[in-house]
C-alpha cells in the first residue's frame, strides 16, 4: 500500500479553526486548504474579513478557498469580486444553485471570464458537472467540487460517479476535479485511484493518515487495548457472589 505521500491526489485541510490550521501549515502533506460558512460558524468565526487575513497570512502561497454567502446572484457577484482581491491563491467557492435550486451558471460564467479562480461547490451529479464545465473558461484556474461523501450517505457508491467526472474534466485543462466531503480515510485511496485531483479531509479526519497501511493485527490490538484501559479507568466491576 502507497503512503500518503506517495499520492497523487492532493490533500486540502478543510475547516476554520486557525490553530488547527496554523498547525496544519506546517505539514507537507497539505498542498491547499477550504472553508465554508457552516464550519466557520461552528469555530465562531464572526470577522469574515478579519479570518481570512489570519488565513492567508498563516498558510503562505498554497491554494485557499473562501466561499460567497448570499443567496442572490448580484451580490454574490459583488461577494466573489472582494474575496478574489484578497490573494492570487484565493480561490473563490460558488455554490452551484441557490436555495431555490437556480443553476448559478451565467454567474459562474462572467467571474471566470473575468479572471476569477473559482471552486463550485455541493455538486452531487455528473449532470451538475456537464453543466458547470459548460460555463468555467478554459483560461482560468477552477474547481469542481463534488461532495462523494454525501453521495454515500444516500446509499450509492460515489467512486463510479467520481471516476466519470475525472474524465468529464479532461475537456478543460484548467479545471481541478475536487473529492469533497469523505468519510473515511479508505476514499483518500478512491480517490487517488480514480484520478482525482483534489481531495478535502477535515482535521479529524487527517488525524488518521498515520494509521495508512498499519498492520492489521497491531490495529486489533490497540483496540483491545483500549477496550481494557476505559474499562480500568471507569473502575467497572462485577463482585463474585459468594458461595452459599
Amino acid at each position: 500500500m502507497k503512503t500518503a505521500s506517495e499520492l497523487r491526489v492532493k490533500i486540502f485541510a478543510d475547516g476554520a479553526d486557525l490553530k488547527g490550521i496554523s498547525n496544519l501549515s506546517r505539514n507537507p502533506l497539505i498542498k491547499g486548504f477550504t472553508t465554508n460558512p457552516t464550519l466557520m460558524r461552528k469555530a465562531g468565526i464572526q470577522d469574515y474579513r478579519g479570518f481570512a487575513r489570519e488565513v492567508l497570512g498563516i498558510i503562505g502561497e498554497r491554494p485557499v478557498s473562501f466561499e460567497v454567502f448570499s443567496d442572490e446572484f448580484a451580490e454574490m457577484e459583488k461577494q466573489a469580486m472582494e474575496i478574489a482581491s484578497w490573494g492570487s491563491n484565493v480561490y473563490v467557492k460558488i455554490p452551484v444553485t441557490n436555495t431555490r435550486r437556480e443553476f448559478a451558471g451565467e454567474l459562474i460564467r462572467r467571474l471566470a471570464r473575468a479572471g476569477v479562480q473559482l471552486n463550485i461547490t455541493a455538486l452531487l451529479t455528473n449532470e451538475q458537472v456537464r453543466a458547470v464545465l459548460g460555463c468555467l473558461s478554459p483560461e482560468t484556474r477552477g474547481c469542481v467540487s463534488v461532495f462523494a461523501g454525501r453521495v454515500a450517505d444516500t446509499g450509492r457508491d460515489p467512486v463510479p460517479l467520481m471516476a466519470e467526472a475525472v474524465q468529464l474534466l479532461k475537456a478543460n485543462p484548467k479545471a481541478e476535479l475536487i473529492w469533497a466531503s469523505p468519510r473515511e480515510l479508505l476514499n483518500l485511496l478512491h480517490a487517488d485511484a480514480v484520478g482525482c485531483h483534489v481531495i478535502t479531509m477535515t482535521q479529524q479526519l487527517l488525524a488518521k493518515l498515520p494509521w495508512l497501511g498499519r498492520e492489521l493485527e497491531d490495529v486489533s490490538l490497540d483496540t483491545v487495548r483500549m477496550f481494557h484501559d476505559d474499562a480500568r479507568a471507569a473502575n467497572y466491576s462485577l463482585p463474585t457472589l459468594a458461595p452459599k
